[in-house]
């Protein structure tokens, strides 16, 4: 089974700033839409270009992207599905309603044949009360 390199996550959890969305599935956040609470986390990535092996991937290959989430960095127990990952090289996600804390984040890709990613790299957002 061939597997392929994950979108990259990208650091910028900032409470403002914003950009296109995908369509979303489950989990409570999406478009961004005017001005960001401080109690959101905006993140933003790349579609992949490349399998694992070195193989070029197609937007149209992409199928959706897995946020997973949480407070405990180890465990990731919330996680929102983002359909239509092939509609755009450049992704964002706000999730919103986040309690007070530090929130920890990762992303996975699926392509149309259900073969997922792993994770990307953990980025964290402190939330303030």
């Amino acid at each position: 089974m061939v597997g392929f390199v994950t979108a990259t996550l990208g650091a910028g959890l900032a409470g403002c700033n914003g950009g296109s969305s995908g369509s979303v599935s489950q989990g409570t956040g999406g478009a961004i839409d005017g001005p960001v609470a401080a109690n959101t986390a905006v993140l933003s990535w790349s579609a992949p270009m490349t399998r694992v092996n070195g193989e070029s991937i197609a937007m149209g290959e992409l199928d959706k992207y897995v946020i997973r989430y949480g407070q405990d960095s180890e465990e990731l127990s919330q996680e929102v599905v983002v359909t239509d990952a092939q509609s755009a090289a450049e992704m964002s996600y706000a999730i919103k309603n986040l309690n007070a804390g530090t929130w920890y984040f990762t992303i996975q890709v699926e392509d149309v044949n259900g073969l997922r990613s792993a994770p990307s790299d953990t980025v964290s957002k402190t939330v303030n009360s």
